[in-house]
């Protein structure tokens, strides 16, 4: 017998319901939305905003986005059990967790200025920002990153590959004053957002 492959999905409603119960009006399943709060006590490091939305290729905020976010801690090193450079910071979660705005489509990350990291090869990279998007329309979940705009990034590893040099400013967040940086990701268009694949 043979069976017909499955029609392809998008992330619909149930992503927000799922995920982000909380958020979505569903009490009482969790105390709080996983990577709904990466500061968890007395944490090392700046502590800084990234706001933004997921902007399509009309220029409209989405307001079904749901976006994730992976960091390393203030001092380059990942809460993750594979981390064997040494301990990360035991109050900082390096995940975050955030719907958009049901009005606005904007989302905010209250986090830690992360440190740099080792590269492909061991060289260093830029301190950065892993982003997963995830909405409406889009089957499967993109993947790009936040660079900050103070930074020097000509040594970066991952960004000397891309062979659009243009571009790399669609991956650099714009300061928005003491500690706060605003990143639109842009799906489609002449600033499309540069998406890596994983």
């Amino acid at each position: 017998m043979r069976f017909r492959e499955s029609a392809s999905q998008t992330a619909g409603p149930y992503v927000h319901i799922g995920c982000t119960p909380n958020f979505c009006g569903i009490g009482r399943v969790y105390v709080e939305d996983l990577g709904g709060r990466m500061i968890t006590g007395d944490a090392k490091g700046q502590r800084i905003t990234i706001l933004g939305s997921v902007v399509d290729g009309a220029g409209m905020a989405l307001r079904d986005a749901m976006v994730e976010i992976w960091q390393a801690d203030a001092a380059g090193l990942y809460a993750s059990p594979e981390e064997t450079r040494g301990a990360a910071d035991p109050h900082f979660t390096g995940f975050g967790r955030r719907a958009g705005d049901y009005e606005t489509g904007e989302w905010v990350f209250e986090t830690i200025r992360p440190g740099p990291v080792p590269g492909p090869g061991g060289r260093m990279q830029a301190p950065h920002v892993t982003f997963w998007i995830v909405a409406r329309g889009i089957n499967l979940g993109l993947h790009t990153r936040m660079y900050f705009p103070e930074d020097e990034l000509s040594a970066d590893p991952v960004l000397s590959r891309i062979e659009h040099r243009s571009r790399i400013p669609t991956l650099v967040a714009k300061a928005e004053g003491p500690g706060a940086y605003r990143f639109d990701i842009r799906l489609q268009g002449p600033e499309e957002t540069i998406f890596f694949e994983c």
